[in-house]
């Protein structure tokens, strides 16, 4: 089967789900598209024990294993889907709130790192699981990121107010690029050379994390600046809404994989890129034709990949191997997620409550909007073959799953409360 098979039935799929959702569920579009493809992959699970001669379920398999669900997010969608989330994102609330999501997006994701790797060692040894601690805090560098795309989804259909939602939007769409970074340098501790974002094989000591980390992110930032300004002064000296739509397309593909090349932090090459277009570019180099174009095409973009996205994640079940010990080892980790989350925001927050002023029930409201989703999963999928593996992708899934069906249809409730 060759790519343009694969792409086809993925959108086809994507299309259909999408409009049985829209006519009959009329679920939030991340949540909604998950759920039919978990409920489907579930129905062909059990119509295969029922008719296993069929070989339905086989064929299935063998055509989702074709797919590589870490190169598809991480290397195909993740660069358009942070840029459409990053067009619409207000510079003077990330500039008045920027200390908050900086230490959100570093501080706090470091300590819920930290606090799921601890207690899910303790975990896997009561449950008689053999897992090493450098394992548990690679789960917990993948499963602490809040996922920028089932996050700026849900935001979209909830009236927060600004300031928070700059908080949750700013937070989501930075700490992935950190948590990119942190996980490539812990799978670079096994010695396997192995990571989601370029390779760095050896093995490496406290220093040569740091210097990577710092090339990683110092340099993400400066490439997507250099680079949206580039943009911005093209589409200064021009009034064409196809070639300036055309140039962002540009920014975006080429951005990623000049930091890919480069082993910089694509994902944040790619968000300040978009934040600055949405805002100097948006507001100095556009008409408003151009932006009308340019808030369409992209706004398209970000609803057709979701719908592939989270189709694909609903349908990977398939090809997950669960067994009995490993899906209660993933009910017990939502707990401590919840609870390394719940750590991470009241640190930092505690830390800033003298100097600042926070929206009542803040702790509450951002620990339950942390959703994780396809993020973890392409991390976990991406991980060398270390005995743990398997394990790990099971926590992750049933993880993400929870976090995206029960935290997504519930995150109204939870604001409507305490605002």
């Amino acid at each position: 089967m060759n790519l343009f098979d694969v792409v086809a039935i993925l959108v086809v799929l994507a299309a259909l789900f999408g409009f049985l959702n829209r006519r009959y569920l009329k679920l939030e579009a991340t949540v909604g598209m998950m759920l039919i493809g978990l409920v489907s992959s579930l129905m062909l699970v059990s119509l295969h024990h029922l008719f296993p001669d069929i070989g339905l379920v086989s064929a299935i398999r063998d055509y989702l294993t074709n797919i590589d669900f870490n190169k598809a997010l991480m290397e195909g969608m993740l660069g358009f889907l942070l840029f459409a989330g990053a067009l619409h994102v207000d510079l003077d609330f990330f500039a008045e709130k920027k200390w908050t999501i900086v230490s959100l997006a570093t501080v706090g994701l470091l300590i819920s790192m930290a606090v799921v790797g601890v207690l899910s060692l303790l975990l896997f040894g009561v449950l008689g699981l053999e897992v090493s601690l450098i394992a548990c805090l690679i789960f917990g560098s993948l499963i602490s990121p809040t996922d920028p795309i089932a996050v700026m989804g849900t935001l979209k259909t909830l009236d927060a107010p600004p300031s928070l939602h700059a908080k949750i939007a700013g937070e989501s769409l930075f700490n992935d690029g950190v948590a990119v970074v942190v996980f490539t340098s812990l799978v670079a501790l096994l010695g396997t050379g192995g990571g989601a974002h370029g390779t760095h094989g050896g093995e490496m000591n406290s220093a040569a994390l740091f210097l990577l980390f710092l090339q990683e992110t110092g340099g993400g930032i400066v490439l997507g600046l250099v680079a949206g300004y580039s943009v911005y002064r093209m589409m200064l000296s021009i009034d064409a809404y196809s070639v300036e739509v055309l140039l962002t397309l540009g920014l975006v593909m080429g951005c990623y994989s000049l930091a890919r090349l480069l082993h910089l932090s694509g994902p944040i090459a790619v968000v300040c890129a978009g934040i600055f277009i949405g805002n100097r570019g948006r507001a100095l180099a556009m008409s408003e034709t151009v932006v009308d174009y340019l808030e369409k095409f992209w706004e398209l973009i970000d609803e057709m990949l979701n719908a592939v996205l989270f189709l694909l994640i609903g349908i990977e079940v398939l090809v997950i191997a669960f067994s009995p010990t490993s899906v209660a080892a993933g009910i017990a980790c939502i707990g401590i997620v919840l609870l390394a989350r719940l750590i991470s925001v009241s640190v930092p927050i505690s830390l800033m409550r003298s100097r600042r002023e926070f929206t009542p029930g803040v702790v509450r409201i951002l620990t339950w909007a942390g959703l994780r989703g396809g993020i973890s999963v392409a991390l976990v999928l991406s991980l060398p073959p270390i005995p743990e593996k398997a394990l790990l992708v099971t926590c992750t899934y049933v993880v993400v799953l929870f976090s995206i069906i029960v935290q997504g249809l519930t995150i109204k409730r939870v604001l409507t409360r305490f605002i």
